[in-house]
């Protein structure tokens, strides 16, 4: 009766164990040849937060890891899978793994594997003769330092003829010196060729036409004349002519107003001169810039 009592007890405390710890462990063989693989699976049926083992495998370290595979998820439990394998031969110890679950640690079983060698039959087994050494294709790396040197010679060579050709003296291109009146008078010459008038571009040819006058003026009597109105420069030349001396007459200044109002008219007013009268006004240009006296002249009478 006693030993009745004394199984059950032991029955009843096996199951509560068993029922306490929710990891297992399971494995597809555990006898391998070198090289073969091992389905190794723990297996965790309490649900919460569980964090799988680093395996930790045999002392030796005889036994390694090929492949941790993802945790699957079923119904209730979680399935953990590592592929193992070894190329030793002899028996080795998987020691209890650790599994977290819930912070709280439970341990899977130690397991033993085997792991055999694979038997050779040299008698059937085709024996081949010894190949020869073949020696490795060349790459770019074998050719570095020869190119370094290539480099050094170019360099050398490249120098040496800059010096032999080198010109020892520069030819110095000389710089042409138009004087301002020339400059006016050709480009009137080309206003004349470009046939603005014939094209019935009168606007253009006015403003073309003043710009000739102006810039002249800008150039040899030291008179801001492209930025001034046609009032502000009469102006200003009456004013330097007085003050200065520049000699220039009252006709040739009110030459140069009609010329200068008449193209304010035609960009402005939008004035349209028949041909005879802009012939004039080219002509009375021409005048004025012969007639316009410079003051580098003025400064040597003064003088």
């Amino acid at each position: 009766m006693k030993k009745q009592i004394f199984y059950i007890l032991f029955l009843i405390g096996f199951i509560g164990f068993t029922q306490e710890n929710p990891v297992s462990l399971a494995i597809d063989t555990a006898n391998i040849k070198i090289g073969e693989h091992i389905q190794y699976k723990i297996s965790v049926t309490k649900k919460g937060m569980v964090i799988f083992p680093k395996l930790q495998l045999d002392r030796l370290g005889k036994v390694e890891v090929v492949e941790s595979l993802p945790v699957d998820t079923l119904k209730d439990t979680y399935e953990k899978k590592y592929v193992l394998t070894s190329f030793d031969s002899g028996r080795y110890t998987i020691p209890k793994q650790q599994v977290l679950i819930n912070n709280k640690a439970f341990f899977t079983d130690s397991l033993l594997v085997s792991v055999a060698t694979v038997k050779v039959d040299t008698l059937k087994q085709q024996m081949f003769p010894i190949k020869a050494i073949k020696s490795e294709p060349k790459t770019f790396d074998d050719y570095k330092p020869m190119l370094w040197w290539i480099i050094l010679i170019l360099v050398l060579i490249a120098t040496a003829l800059y010096f032999i050709f080198r010109k020892k003296e520069k030819i110095e291109v000389p710089i042409v010196v138009v004087a301002p009146i020339q400059e006016a008078l050709q480009r009137l010459k080309e206003l004349d060729e470009k046939q603005l008038l014939q094209q019935n571009k009168i606007k253009i040819y006015y403003t073309e036409l003043t710009d000739i006058v102006r810039t002249y003026i800008e150039k040899d009597i030291y008179i801001p004349a492209l930025e001034s109105t046609t009032n502000e420069l009469i102006e200003t030349i009456n004013d330097f002519n007085e003050s200065s001396k520049l000699g220039i007459s009252k006709e040739t200044i009110q030459q140069l107003k009609e010329v200068l109002q008449s193209a304010d008219m035609v960009k402005f007013a939008k004035s349209k001169p028949i041909v005879d009268e802009i012939k004039v006004h080219r002509t009375l240009a021409e005048r004025i810039l012969q007639n316009l006296k410079p003051v580098k002249e003025t400064r040597n009478e003064v003088e």
